[in-house]
């Protein structure tokens, strides 16, 4: 690495630092409405709102140019108030009443804690996606946490930081090394949290959004390798930095003997799934990923 791209790197995570301890010094719902305004006004003008765009024209082709640019300042403003509540995940009650949070099918969480068996929960980036963590974790559930590193490890690190001290379980780094400590969780009786909307160049080609996109099918091989639950938790945010998570009961994936063929089956089901939460709430999700071919 040279000394100019790590000296630009450090100064990108002394940045993101400075913000959250701002952002930590703000009641939360300050904090979040702050982040929100300041990441709607400038967002939409980075080169990477293109991607956006793009995706929003494939995904949605009868909204009009000027829907998908409300859209896509609704997306930047949801990913400032995600980025801001980073600086307060660690007092987020997901079971307060009269919280910010609305947990909905906590008794399958209990389920998936008390059963002696292991599990999968994975939701999707919409809304705060950490909330799927934070209320599995708050019920007694220590998740071994699937994740994309990024690509400054400076900024990874303090993320990683922020996570650490609000979470229980462990962070796993998707790659070789992540897919061995995710095989030894579920041997060992343990949960773990993936986040699964993202392309995987070497995954498998599922239907999205009417089209082939490709798709990592680690949760699908594994929950039929070791016959564990596979849960989907849904994340919508309610207005500000108030939430809904909503845990639906565990996917029943078939074992036809063809396991690829059941793995491809099981990917399709999930892939429909998340495209009805996306369809519903797209200002939610995060459009800037490269989700499909050119």
């Amino acid at each position: 690495m040279s000394v100019l791209r790590d000296l630009r790197r450090r100064g990108e995570a002394a940045l993101i630092q400075g913000a959250l301890a701002i952002f930590a010094l703000l009641p939360v719902a300050r904090a979040s409405d702050l982040g929100g305004a300041i990441a709607r006004a400038i967002g939409p003008w980075l080169p990477v709102s293109a991607t956006a765009r793009r995706n929003l024209e494939a995904a949605f082709p009868d909204l009009t140019p000027p829907a998908i640019a409300a859209i896509v300042r609704a997306m930047w403003e949801n990913l400032g108030r995600t980025a801001a509540e980073y600086a307060h995940l660690g007092a987020f009650d997901c079971y307060a009443p009269g919280g910010r949070v609305d947990v909905i099918g906590a008794e399958v969480i209990d389920r998936l804690r008390d059963d002696g068996k292991p599990g999968i929960f994975f939701g999707i980036h919409q809304a705060n996606w950490e909330i799927l963590a934070l209320a599995a974790t708050q019920r007694g559930v220590p998740l071994d946490q699937v994740y994309r590193a990024a690509n400054n490890p400076y900024v990874d690190s303090l993320f990683q930081g922020v996570r650490a001290r609000a979470l229980r379980g462990r962070h796993v780094k998707k790659g070789a090394a992540g897919a061995r400590a995710m095989i030894k969780a579920l041997k060992d009786g343990g949960h773990l949290a993936m986040l699964i909307d993202q392309k995987q160049n070497d995954g498998i080609a599922v239907p999205f959004f009417g089209r082939p996109a490709m798709t990592a099918p680690a949760i699908a091989r594994l929950a039929l390798k070791y016959d564990c639950p596979v849960v989907p938790a849904r994340i919508e945010r309610l207005g500000g930095a108030r939430f809904r998570m909503t845990v639906l009961p565990p996917l029943a994936f078939v074992k036809s003997g063809d396991t690829e063929a059941d793995i491809v089956a099981a990917m399709t089901a999930i892939n429909a799934l998340i495209e009805g939460w996306i369809r519903a709430r797209p200002a939610e999700w995060l459009w800037l990923h490269r989700r499909w071919p050119s």
